[in-house]
């Protein structure tokens, strides 16, 4: 690999980042690409892997088996997992945290190649278990003194919260729950205990339905009156664990066997298809692998001196700076997460237990200023003593996460670098999207918890495989569930919205969906939800599947039918709008919107949009009638004569729309493409249209002669240029026109870029631009302008993976830049029709076949080397060539960065993606900076 020289440019960008942040947006570089003249003439392999910000691998590190809490800290996640990392961090820093050992992401790994632990790995974590029997003074498996009952618990790199496994109270033998008994004089507490053990282990380990249990469970309830389960006395709990040995005699009786078996389950529970859900959905590789947490149990379920509970140190839907959580008295912890009972806010902690309040509030603000984030905890207070079970950076809202970002910059936490990266671009939609209308007429049936903010409408659904089956049309739905469980990932990334009957602000639903960007609305009491029959019930009300609700995850409202919507397009949040000023200092990359309408003009300047990367002029036909059908006719013209004086028309229509969207761009520029898609695609697809535009029998026979077989490999773009030139000097007179009109006028200063589609030889380059020129030489002189009063510049999209074999060529011929149309360039460089992908990509996703949608985010590897090949050849004879992108890849944080790294000098993406890339474009500039060499 070639040595990575540091151009001027770059290293004068590092030194003024070294005394703080750019004042102003740093200068584009005398074209950015000689930022990056070193990454283009590497290797393409390597190149990728520098751009990627991949490391060789260096000398290899001693990694573990098994390790105890004293032995590692958060910087071990890698090793760990960040649960175990974490956990070891508590305890090395001195909080109470039940002593344990972890079993290291390399053991699962190994175990999921050979589908069994390594030879001598139980020797090695009974080794770490004497450890902590000596630690915390108890046994496992004693069968004489108290014994030591253990959780195993997951503990992936990246937080993926509740797609693993968990068995809870392992170690209880028949023996063992005999001398609890004994010993502790609480038969209650250890059956509940016990049935608690069987259910999970049954569940997790076994593979027995869970839902066995729970009908088991609720069985009981009715037939004893009970409400909830802590209503079942001794005898119901003695009962339950009956019933529960009936469902399923097979649990193992030696808690070693349990441990053993525990491990195992959890280790294969990495490629659950939940899991494999969520990773797909969040980018996570599916190589990294879990560790396993063995810690000793401590009881939140033992009387009414315990409880359990978790926290977030700041607000995770607000971002607010108060101690947020919630808390249950007699609870172990999987009944807070699962929202199986309502708990009650952290205040009942302090009202009850003020000494143990303060004791959490100190860690709470020791955690936060040990990791500098905020921390999602999971606490347990046993017989009045306070124990930390987990601290790991939480999930939070777009919202909560600028506000968190913007306010601890502000209290000296961290650094404006940090803060940027910390935010997930994606997330900022939630700025960009509807809220309820304030003025909106509504009806109110019922008031939750507003657990993830933002407004949704949909049909109900009542299954998370109908919600994902309905979705795939496009269908907007509201999965309503009494509560929801991993299991459900699926349903969740499919709805719109998320309404369930029970749970908390830190149930499964609401951190699930807070970390998606879902509205959800959870613990709405006053609701029945019969996910049997699909009914859902409010005081007398009855709904169904497929009436239409909305939610308001703000206020925790749920509305009958559709409400209106606003779209406030985070102009008026001024957190965001500091973050994306501390984006646009930093950033490179110019940011530009696909925009083919004055509204779509309008909404992407008012969103920073600094000119338009792509107005793709077919689009100004769709939206009216007269308009479509006057294009119909054009193509189907017969001769130049008729299609001529149709054109005339088109003309007039894209003047009027060009004229609007120069006054909405005035003094940015504007690249007008010329006409791309099939004129296949403008014919009539029934008879009724066919009529409403000429007779019957003539108009289908010619619908017949101009079908294709494969129309995106056919007549379209540049081609209908050459052999069409009358569209192109239409649409170009139109674009001209318009320009001299706002000029004369004195009400815009357009800056017009004229793009030529889908050019695979430099000889079509040189066929239509003097075409092109002369139209607009013609349209000056028409208008009594001078030749160069109004500034306009000749490029090309470049498509096709010939165009980027042929650059150097295509440059030559006189263009002005270079855009690449990287959807259909992805399109023909994987032989993938973007229509038809839909049945084949999302396996070869689940699979493992691709990592993520080519279509959505950048193939480095592929379409990028193409890029890269292009840039080199187009720069090597034009210098001063601008580069850039127009696809929706543009929008994409991570292939933002990708062309950021590369050296273009623009994205342009849907207006409501601009801020988006905006954020993007500025992290991508703070991560590059932190991979190169520090400066003397």
């Amino acid at each position: 690999m070639r040595t990575l020289n540091l151009p001027i440019a770059f290293v004068v960008t590092t030194m003024s980042s070294l005394s703080g942040a750019f004042t102003t947006k740093p200068p584009l570089f005398v074209n950015q690409q000689k930022y990056h003249k070193s990454l283009i003439s590497m290797a393409p392999e390597d190149a990728a892997a520098t751009l990627a910000g991949e490391k060789k691998s260096g000398a290899a590190v001693d990694v573990k088996d098994v390790y105890l809490f004293s032995e590692g800290n958060k910087s071990m996640r890698e090793i760990l997992g960040g649960k175990g990392a974490n956990l070891a961090e508590m305890s090395n820093i001195g909080l109470p945290v039940p002593p344990g050992f972890i079993i290291s992401t390399k053991v699962c790994n190994d175990f999921l190649e050979r589908n069994e632990l390594p030879a001598n790995l139980e020797r090695k974590y009974i080794e770490a278990l004497r450890t902590v029997e000596s630690q915390i003074g108890r046994n496992f498996a004693d069968t004489r003194a108290l014994p030591l009952l253990l959780s195993v618990r997951s503990g992936a790199v990246a937080s993926m919260p509740g797609m693993m496994d968990t068995v809870l109270n392992l170690g209880l033998s028949d023996a063992v729950v005999e001398n609890l008994i004994r010993l502790t004089d609480n038969p209650r507490w250890v059956y509940d205990t016990q049935r608690r053990f069987i259910h999970m282990f049954s569940d997790v380990v076994m593979g027995i339905d869970g839902e066995l249990f729970e009908k088991a469970l609720t069985d009981l309830k009715a037939e004893r009156g009970a409400k909830v389960d802590l209503d079942l006395d001794t005898e119901g709990m003695k009962e339950l664990v009956k019933r529960y040995k009936e469902i399923n005699p097979n649990v193992p009786d030696d808690p070693y066997t349990q441990l053993k078996l525990s491990i195992k389950a959890v280790f294969a529970s990495w490629n659950n298809p939940r899991a494999v859900r969520y990773r797909a959905y969040n980018r996570i590789a599916n190589d990294s692998g879990t560790a396993v947490n063995v810690q000793a149990m401590v009881f939140g379920n033992l009387n009414n001196n315990c409880g359990t509970g978790v926290g977030f140190t700041r607000n995770p839907a607000t971002g607010e700076n108060v101690f947020f959580g919630e808390f249950l008295i007699n609870a172990q912890g999987e009944d807070v997460v699962a929202g199986i009972r309502t708990p009650e806010s952290l205040n009942a902690i302090r009202e009850k237990w003020p000494k143990i309040y303060d004791e959490l509030f100190q860690i709470r603000d020791q955690l936060e200023k040990h990791y500098k984030n905020m921390q999602d905890i999971e606490f347990t207070i046993e017989n009045g003593k306070l124990y930390m079970l987990q601290t790991r950076d939480g999930k939070r809202t777009a919202k909560g996460s600028v506000k968190m970002a913007i306010d601890m910059v502000g209290e000296g936490l961290i650094s404006r670098e940090e803060a940027l990266l910390r935010i997930s671009p994606e997330k900022m939609d939630f700025f960009l999207h509807p809220s309820i209308d304030p003025k909106a007429a509504k009806t109110v049936i019922a008031t939750g918890l507003p657990a993830s903010p933002g407004a949704a409408t949909g049909i109900i659904v009542f299954s998370p495989e109908d919600a994902e089956l309905t979705a795939k049309d496009g269908t907007s739905v509201i999965l309503v569930r009494r509560d929801t469980t991993p299991e459900d990932i699926h349903g969740m990334k499919a709805a719109q919205g998320i309404l369930t009957q029970l749970g908390g602000m830190t149930s499964h639903a609401a951190v699930v969906a807070r970390g998606m960007g879902v509205v959800c609305v959870s613990g709405c009491e006053k609701v029945t939800v019969d996910v049997k029959n699909e009914i859902l019930e409010c005081d007398g009300q009855f709904l169904r599947r497929g009436d239409v609700l909305t939610l308001d995850g703000t206020s925790g409202e749920v509305l009958l039918g559709d409400v209106d919507k606003i779209k406030i397009g985070g102009q008026q949040d001024e957190d965001f709008q500091t973050l994306l000023n501390w984006a646009d200092s930093y950033r490179v990359l110019n940011v530009k919107a696909n925009a083919d309408t004055p509204e779509d003009a309008q909404t992407a300047r008012l969103l920073g949009a600094e000119g338009i990367g792509l107005c793709r002029t077919e689009h100004m036909f769709f939206n009216d009638i007269e308009r479509i059908n006057t294009m119909r006719k054009m193509v189907l013209a017969e001769t130049q004569e008729k299609r001529e004086l149709l054109l005339n028309d088109l003309s007039a229509y894209q003047k009027e729309d060009m004229k609007a969207i120069f006054l909405a761009m005035s003094g940015l520029p504007v690249t007008i493409r010329l006409l791309d898609p099939p004129l296949h695609e403008f014919l009539p697809k029934d008879d009724d249209t066919c009529e409403m535009i000429g007779e019957l029998d003539v108009i289908k026979k010619r619908c017949e002669e101009l079908e294709e077989v494969n129309p995106m490999m056919g007549f379209r773009g540049c081609r209908l240029s050459v052999v069409y030139p009358e569209i192109t000097r239409m649409q170009v007179t139109a674009a001209i026109s318009a320009a001299c009109e706002v000029v004369k006028e004195g009400s815009a200063s357009p800056e017009i870029e004229i793009m030529i589609p889908l050019v695979s030889t430099s000889k079509e380059i040189e066929f239509i631009t003097p075409m092109i020129k002369d139209t607009i030489t013609d349209v000056l002189s028409e208008y009594q302008l001078p030749d160069k009063s109004i500034p306009y510049k000749i490029g090309t999209m470049i498509e096709l993976p010939r165009a980027c074999v042929r650059a150097d060529a295509i440059a030559k011929a006189g263009i002005d830049f270079m855009s690449f149309g990287t959807n259909d360039l992805t399109q023909s460089t994987w032989g993938f029709s973007r229509d038809d992908m839909g049945h084949f990509v999302p396996s070869y996703i689940e699979k493992g076949v691709l990592n993520s949608d080519p279509f959505v985010t950048l193939d480095r590897a592929g379409v990028g080397s193409f890029i890269r090949m292009a840039q080199e050849k187009a720069l090597s004879v034009s210098p001063y060539l601008e580069l850039g992108v127009c696809g929706e890849h543009g929008g994409d944080p991570e292939s933002v960065r990708f062309f950021h790294e590369a050296g273009l000098d623009y994205v342009s993406c849907s207006p409501y993606r601009v801020p988006i890339a905006r954020i993007a474009a500025g992290q991508a500039v703070i991560r590059q900076k932190e991979r190169m060499p520090k400066l003397p």
